[in-house]
This record gives structure tokens, C-alpha cells and sequence, in this order.
């Protein structure tokens, strides 16, 4: 046992190639090596690598910015997780709960490439579309399973640690493929043939489904849940606040895909006799849907915790869920309303700071991401060769050495320090990609200076190299302290859904207002855009420094408090002396 725990220590510490000769030593972990490469892969080439494709033939930026909100089914995938756990599939039910999952969606995916080099988004947009979507979320569902399957099969000899260490190197390695390997692809075949030639590194995934191993259903599925125990708030109580969440998703999911399929199905308008404006349905409906999503379960799980501490509105015996409906009642509730609950409950008022904080931390980043390959296949006329190196190559090592800074801040000077730093580069590294959109008088004049000029008098890579290692470096930092804050409010009790609604926030309003950055870049160009962008920055950081003073003002409290709690104490100790 002992010589296991060291081993498994040691393996632990592996990186690279180590890793990789890990993997190849034990049949769970090199599966797990598959999936992470499996997960991947689709997330790169359908968010990423797919918009310069559709840049380079001339689809114009808004609808780019609209088609980019696919990624949302990553962001949202824990509304339908619980159906994972619970639905068994028709005649795949015999490959094991986790298997049947993740063979449909990998053949999906493997449809969804070999279908989308099959269609021209000139010709058939509103059909390449629905094929993206499709993928997004059979793509974001297979994401759901492995995280599961990884769990369920950790042991000694595959702890969990080695099998995400080596998921997260498999996933590199497919971001490389789809990222840089479809570039440098891209330049020498068309792009319809690049799909299709991953289209068939998808369709080997599904061997080491087959050969994956499984773990058992549970005979009985009947846990007895805490929202079901003396104390808890009634079920039909729940069921009526969950009604009004529930309606609120709806609405907004509708609403986004409603627009989507207008846009992308060519619709005109019947007033102006154009395209719906993207920008108009950001202005219109994107803070309706921040309220649906975000302030309205907020709502309801304050007056929850208000009617928790009363009488009349709580189970006085233990009434356990009895049918499938409502213990998938039970899974939506901790999904949607719980987190929050006990988020609200723990800090109070506070909560809207820490909610407008997670909403924008990350705006910077999400709200331009989409428009990268564009702007540098397209605007800069960069070539994919130069982009695949400089990207995906030279800029993972760039994120790495960012995401190393933030560590060593963080030993330094601490978490609201660093997380302050993260959010103030992020929105400056937007000034690197406006000076490069001007003709980058600054970065040359920099260059220059530090004889950084060795690739040419005109500078072209160097410029690149230099913003990309800016935003990288930027984008690592600001990661890694978000990542920390947001461990840092997570409930124990709660950790895993609370986080995962929680990080899951950090993507809505980007994605919401890529549709209208993409529309604004087709109006003014790209540097008014960054600049835009890195003013939008500010708001994460003026959101920074309020819950540093709320975390300070917090901790003053506390001491007083301890200090009050101290003099009585010796207060009690004297009198009774």
C-alpha cells in the first residue's frame, strides 16, 4: 500500500513525455489520454479553428460573432448532466452507463466533421450551423461523461490526480492538432479537406471508447437527498421557484437560438429590409437574459433561505423522492437555485459584487476570441504556417509562463493583489492588438529598442510574436487568479455544482456581445474595437477593487467580532471568579 502511495506520488509529478510513458503503462490511464485528446479536439476546431474558415471565405464578422455563440453549450452543460447519471440508451445500455454515452457522442462528432467538410457556408450557412451546433453539444455532453467516467475509475494504481494530469495532456495535444496542425493543413489543402482529415482522428477515439472499461449502474438509485429531510424547504415550494428559474432558462435559451436561426437562416427584417442587427439584440435583450439567468435564480434562492427560517415553509419529516421526476427535480434545484442559495446565505448582500465580478473577469478575453484568426489570416494577411506557430505554439508557452507569474504573485503578495494585476493586464494586452490593427508603431518602436529585429526590417513576426506573448502571458495570469477566487468562494459543502455554475457565468455576457463586437469591427474597424475592449476591461477592475474592500471590510468585522466574543469571555471568566 505504502510502495502504491509513493508510486503514485511520483507519477504524479511526471509532465510531458513522462506523462505520456505513464499512460502508456496502465490501460486506464492511456484511455484517459484518448479522452482528454477526444475532448479536446472538438472544442478547438469548433471554437477556434472553425472561424478561419470562415474568414477566409469571407463570412462577414457579425455572423461569425453570432455562430460563435455555440459555445454556450459548453458553458451551460451542467442543466443536463443529471441526465448522464439517469438515462439509459436504448440498446447501448449493454456498453456500460458511461460507454453508451460517450460512443453516441463521439460518432456525432465524427458526423458532425466528415458533414461540415461536406458544406460550403457560402452557400448553405443556416445548414453549416445547425451542423456546429449539433457538435457543440454532443461535444459539451462527451465533456459531462469523461469528467464522470474519470471519477467512477480512479483507483491506486489510476488515482485521480494522474488521470487528470494526463486528460489535460491529451487535451493539449489535440489542441495543437486542431489549432496549429489545421493551419499549416489549411494552407496546403482546402479547408472542407481539413475537417474531413479530422473528422478521422475523431472517429479513432471511438476505439478506446470500445476497449474503455466501465463501472456498474447502481442496482438502486434511491439516495435519499438533504433538500428531502427534515428542515428543508418543501418540495412544492421548491417546485415553484424551480418553475420560475426553469421558465427563465427557457426564455433565454429560446431567445438566443431563435436570433441565432434568424441570422443564420438569412431572414431580413420587414422594417429595414436588412439583416437583424446584432448589436440591437445585444442592447435589447442581453442584460433580460444576464437577469434570467444570473439575478433571477438569485432572487429565488434568497427568499429560500428567507423561508428556511420560518415555520410552515420547511418538511417536518423526511419525504424522500419516489419517481424519476422528482429526483430529477432534486438534481435541477442543486444545478440552478442551491449554489446560489448558499452563496447568498454566506455573504449576503455582498453576493452582487461577487456575481458582477465573475460576470466580467473574463470579458476581455471571451468577447474578442472569436475574431483572432480573422484578424490575423485576414486583416493582417499572416499566412497559417506563421499563425499556427505563433498561436498555438509559441503562445501556449507564453500562457504557461503567465500562468507561472500568477503563481509566483500569489506567494508574494496574495490572491485580491493578484487577482487586481490580472484583471488590469487583461484589459491592457487589448492596447497590443490596437497598435498592431494601427500598423504597430509601438510594438516596432519597442522591437527596435531591445534589437528584437532579427526576422526582418519590416518586423511582421516579431510584431506578432510580441502581442501574442502580451495577451498570453495576460490571459495565463488572469486565469490562473480567477480560478483561485473562485475556489476561494466555493462552499465546500457545494464545491462541485457551486463551481461549476459559477464558472459557467464567466462565459455568458462574452459570448452574449461577441455578435456585436463582430458587428462593430465590420463598422469601424479592429484598433476602435480593442480599444473598445480594453475600456470594457475596466469594469472587471473597478469589480476587483469593490470586493477587496468588501473581503476587507469582512474581515474587520470578524476581528471585532473576535475580539468582542474575547472580553466577554474574560468577562465571564472574572465574574466567576
Amino acid at each position: 500500500m505504502a510502495a502504491n502511495a509513493i508510486s503514485a506520488q511520483g507519477e504524479t509529478k511526471s509532465k510531458g513525455w513522462g506523462l505520456l510513458k505513464v499512460a502508456l503503462r496502465n490501460r486506464k490511464t492511456g484511455i484517459m489520454l484518448v479522452f482528454g485528446f477526444a475532448a479536446g479536439l472538438p472544442y478547438t476546431l469548433l471554437i477556434g479553428t472553425l472561424n478561419a474558415w470562415l474568414g477566409e471565405w469571407e463570412i462577414d464578422l457579425a455572423t461569425i460573432g453570432v455562430l460563435s455563440w455555440i459555445g454556450l453549450a459548453y458553458a451551460f452543460k451542467f442543466l443536463w448532466s443529471p441526465l448522464v447519471d439517469r438515462v439509459r440508451l436504448p440498446g447501448l445500455e449493454r456498453l456500460g452507463r458511461r460507454r453508451s454515452w460517450l460512443l453516441v457522442c463521439q460518432l456525432l462528432l465524427t458526423a458532425t466533421f466528415f458533414a461540415l467538410s461536406l458544406s460550403d457556408p457560402r452557400l448553405q450557412l443556416g445548414w453549416f450551423a445547425l451542423v456546429a451546433v449539433i457538435g457543440a453539444f454532443a461535444s459539451a455532453t462527451q465533456d459531462v461523461v469523461i469528467d464522470a467516467w474519470r471519477i467512477d475509475v480512479a483507483d491506486e494504481k489510476a488515482p485521480v490526480e494522474i488521470l487528470s494530469s494526463i486528460y489535460q495532456f491529451g487535451y493539449r495535444i489535440a489542441a495543437l492538432i486542431g489549432g496549429a496542425l489545421a493551419l499549416v493543413l489549411s494552407e496546403r489543402v482546402s479547408w472542407p479537406t481539413v475537417y474531413g482529415i479530422m473528422g478521422a482522428f475523431m472517429a479513432l477515439t471511438v476505439v478506446a471508447t470500445l476497449f474503455a472499461p466501465d463501472t456498474p449502474r447502481d442496482a438502486i438509485e434511491r439516495e435519499q437527498s438533504a433538500l428531502r429531510q427534515v428542515g428543508a424547504i418543501d418540495p412544492k415550494l421548491r417546485a415553484i421557484g424551480l418553475a420560475i428559474v426553469g421558465l427563465g432558462w427557457a426564455w433565454a435559451i429560446w431567445t438566443v437560438g431563435t436570433f441565432m436561426a434568424r441570422v443564420l437562416g438569412g431572414s431580413i427584417d420587414p422594417v429595414t429590409g436588412k439583416p437583424p442587427a446584432t448589436g440591437d439584440f445585444t442592447k435589447l435583450y442581453g442584460p433580460w437574459i444576464v437577469v434570467a439567468t444570473v439575478i433571477l435564480p438569485a432572487v429565488v434562492a434568497a427568499v429560500f433561505n428567507w423561508l428556511k427560517a420560518r415555520k410552515g415553509y420547511i418538511l417536518t419529516s423526511d419525504e424522500p423522492a419516489t419517481s424519476g421526476g422528482e429526483r430529477a427535480a432534486d438534481h435541477a434545484y442543486s444545478a440552478l437555485i442551491l449554489p446560489l442559495g448558499e452563496l447568498v446565505r454566506r455573504i449576503g448582500w455582498g453576493v452582487i459584487i461577487v456575481l458582477g465580478l465573475i460576470l466580467s473577469y473574463r470579458i476581455t478575453d471571451l468577447i474578442w476570441g472569436s475574431f483572432a484568426f480573422p484578424f490575423y489570416l485576414q486583416e493582417l494577411k499572416y499566412t497559417g504556417d506563421e499563425v499556427a506557430f505563433a498561436s498555438k505554439i509559441f503562445g501556449v508557452f507564453m500562457t504557461m509562463a503567465g500562468i507561472a507569474i500568477g503563481g509566483i504573485l500569489f506567494a508574494t503578495i496574495g490572491r485580491m493583489p493578484t487577482l487586481l494585476i490580472g484583471a488590469i493586464v487583461a484589459a491592457a494586452s487589448n492596447l497590443l492588438y490596437a497598435d498592431l490593427a494601427a500598423g504597430a508603431p509601438f510594438i516596432d518602436s519597442f522591437a527596435r529598442t531591445f534589437g528584437l529585429d532579427a526576422f526582418g526590417q519590416d518586423l511582421r513576426m516579431v510584431r506578432l510574436l510580441i502581442a501574442i506573448s502580451g495577451e498570453n502571458i495576460a490571459a495565463g495570469l488572469a486565469g490562473a487568479a480567477f480560478v483561485a477566487y473562485l475556489s476561494s468562494i466555493t462552499s465546500r459543502e457545494f464545491s462541485a455544482v457551486q463551481y461549476a455554475l459559477l464558472s459557467s457565468l464567466t462565459f455568458l455576457v462574452g459570448s452574449l456581445g461577441r455578435a456585436a463586437i463582430g458587428e462593430r469591427i465590420e463598422q469601424v474597424g479592429y484598433a476602435p474595437v480593442f480599444l473598445l475592449c480594453a475600456a470594457i476591461g475596466m469594469i472587471a477592475v473597478a469589480f476587483v477593487v469593490l470586493e477587496w474592500a468588501r473581503i476587507a471590510w469582512a474581515d474587520r468585522r470578524k476581528g471585532s467580532g473576535d475580539v468582542l466574543a474575547a472580553d466577554a469571555a474574560r468577562a465571564v471568566e472574572g465574574d466567576t471568579a
